[in-house]
């Protein structure tokens, strides 16, 4: 049998993967292959926003990652999940509809010598795609494929909760993503009349299932990269000319046609990383230490992880209801569902996370630099059972982190899974700023606004209160909000001013290759000032432009 050949190869079927899939299979003269190592995004609990409960820590949904034990966490693991279905992380995450602010972008196209990159240049490729409930204005779009609606519940601990942080001096706003998102209020979200909202309905769905130019292959884990020399480039450079996949029953191979386009490579922070590692572009001496041959030395692929490490303050409180009692009965489960299934709205409808704050450490910084995660509910860790009593739980994370991670393959088997060290706490600013934070914390709930409930810190506890003390118990009972970035990050690769740890240039393409780019959230060189999915899905758009463009060339 003949071995398939395709235009365009792109290997993740995750939020970049699906809008790429879309905009590239749009012109029927060129073959589209979308590879996923996970199923279709037909388990229901995907589209029932509280499903998330239910798709973490789930093997149909997610890769069920863990990270080495962390001395910034005091030794303790981290699950960390990651989507492994159609949709990929916009199947399992938040919908926190969120861009980050003006100043992540400017710093991008700085960094990397692109000035396309800047926050006035982006803004439109945001709206591009945007369907924004309140309809086109100057930084909203409508119409697109990504639809942005309001959350369909609120709380009064958390209207208490947004009250107090204006009386503590973090002003109101309605809206997140006009470049600054300093404020508080509830979160939009990427949700259609209280259903999620993810990439695969988004953009394959409705279009490219019905393109007979398109073609999609799931429960295919891409295993290896091919790769060939390449004489037109007349630089010795090997260009990538097609991927080995695993199909459960035996190995599989797509190649690019000849004279024809490249392989995408979507596969997120962390699977990006394994296949490149894999296939022997990646640091040279570990690759070596593991029996791989060195395609390109590559010293950046795996190393710049960066995360959000949201540091959770429990308060128990009294005189209203929170989902940790409304929830804990057959009655009150009952209430719940008859309402998701009368009016698609209540506790079955909401995102993770329903109020968010954004505010400043301290008054010396330039710009809001902490993330608030405010919930009606509280449990000891995620997947645990919500404690019997009524509470909330304010979590707080730094925007900016100064730490360093990797993800580094274990082994040169493809079913191994890598090695995730985000390193978390592990330089002083990163303490100070968590400290700062737990203080902040503590000042906004005691607010006159939140007094008539009483909230009584049950974590980290007021016992607590030196900086010393405040950064070790940030550890004890911090985790992820699942945002890793950077591990192949875009950069100057050439020049005088070249960055050796780039790993893609400014229009993503691998460095000392052809054929291969990377188009996912590893390609951030810094972490965005907020929620990662739909600036990636933005990145997405860029890429497809760039890749269209280089097609006709």
């Amino acid at each position: 049998m003949s071995t398939p050949t395709f235009d365009h190869i792109i290997i993740g079927g995750g939020t970049a993967g699906c809008l790429l899939a879309n905009r590239l299979s749009a012109d029927p003269t060129k073959r589209v292959l979308l590879i996923e190592a996970g199923g279709r995004d037909d388990y229901h609990w995907i589209h029932i926003p509280v499903g998330y409960l239910y798709c973490i820590g789930n093997p149909r949904t997610d890769w069920l990652y863990q990270t080495e034990p962390d001395a910034g966490l005091n030794g303790r693991r981290l699950r960390y999940p990651r989507g492994k279905t159609l949709g990929g992380c916009s199947s399992i995450n938040g919908m926190i509809y969120m861009r980050g602010q003006s100043r992540d972008y400017d710093q991008w196209a700085a960094l990397t010598g692109e000035d396309s990159w800047r926050w006035d240049r982006v803004l439109p490729v945001f709206k591009q795609h945007e369907d924004h409930y309140l309809g086109a204005n100057d930084l909203h779009g409508a119409g697109g494929e990504w639809r942005i609606e309001r959350q369909r519940l609120r709380w009064d601990i958390l209207d208490a909760f947004a009250t107090a942080a204006e009386q503590a001096g973090i002003p109101a706003t309605s809206d997140f993503n006009r470049g600054s998102n300093e404020g508080v209020g509830y979160f939009e979200v990427n949700q259609k009349s209280g259903w999620r909202w993810n990439a695969a309905k988004a953009f394959l769905r409705p279009t490219c299932y019905g393109r007979p130019n398109f073609e999609m292959w799931t429960v295919g884990q891409a295993s290896k990269l091919l790769f060939e020399p390449d004489p037109p480039s007349g630089d010795g450079r090997p260009r990538c000319v097609g991927v080995q996949v695993w199909t459960g029953h035996g190995m599989e191979t797509a190649r690019i046609a000849p004279g024809s386009g490249e392989v995408i490579l979507s596969a997120g922070s962390i699977g990006s990383v394994q296949l490149l590692q894999l296939s022997g572009i990646g640091p040279a001496a570990h690759l070596q230490s593991l029996g791989i041959e060195p395609v390109v030395d590559l010293p950046g692929v795996g190393a710049n992880l960066q995360d959000h490490l949201q540091i959770r303050a429990v308060y128990q409180v009294r005189g209203t209801r929170t989902l940790n009692t409304l929830s804990n009965s057959l009655w009150g489960k009952a209430r719940i569902a008859l309402e998701y299934a009368l009016k698609r709205s209540g506790p079955m409808s909401m995102a993770p996370s329903q109020l968010g704050a954004f505010t400043r450490s301290s008054p010396d910084k330039a710009w809001p630099d902490l993330e608030y995660h405010v919930q009606p509910l509280s449990l000891d860790a995620f997947g645990e059972p919500l404690h019997g009593f009524d509470a909330f739980t304010a979590s707080v994370c730094n925007l900016n982190p100064t730490s360093r991670g990797s993800v580094m393959i274990r082994s040169p088997r493809f079913e191994d899974s890598p090695a995730i060290a985000p390193h978390y706490l592990s330089t002083e600013e990163d303490r100070r700023i968590a400290a700062q934070s737990l203080r902040l914390t503590r000042r906004i709930v005691g607010q006159p606004a939140l007094a008539p409930f009483a909230p009584q810190e049950f974590k980290p506890g007021t016992q607590y209160q030196s900086d010393e003390d405040l950064a070790r118990l940030a550890g004890d009972i911090a985790t992820t909000i699942f945002h890793p970035v950077g591990t192949t990050k875009m950069g100057i690769t050439e020049g005088p001013n070249a960055d050796p740890m780039a790993v893609v240039d400014p229009q993503l393409r691998v460095r000392g290759v052809t054929g291969l780019r990377v188009v996912d959230a590893g390609v951030m060189p810094t972490i965005t000032s907020g929620n990662t999915n739909s600036p990636t899905l933005m990145i997405a758009e860029k890429a497809a432009a760039w890749i269209l463009a280089a097609a006709k060339a």
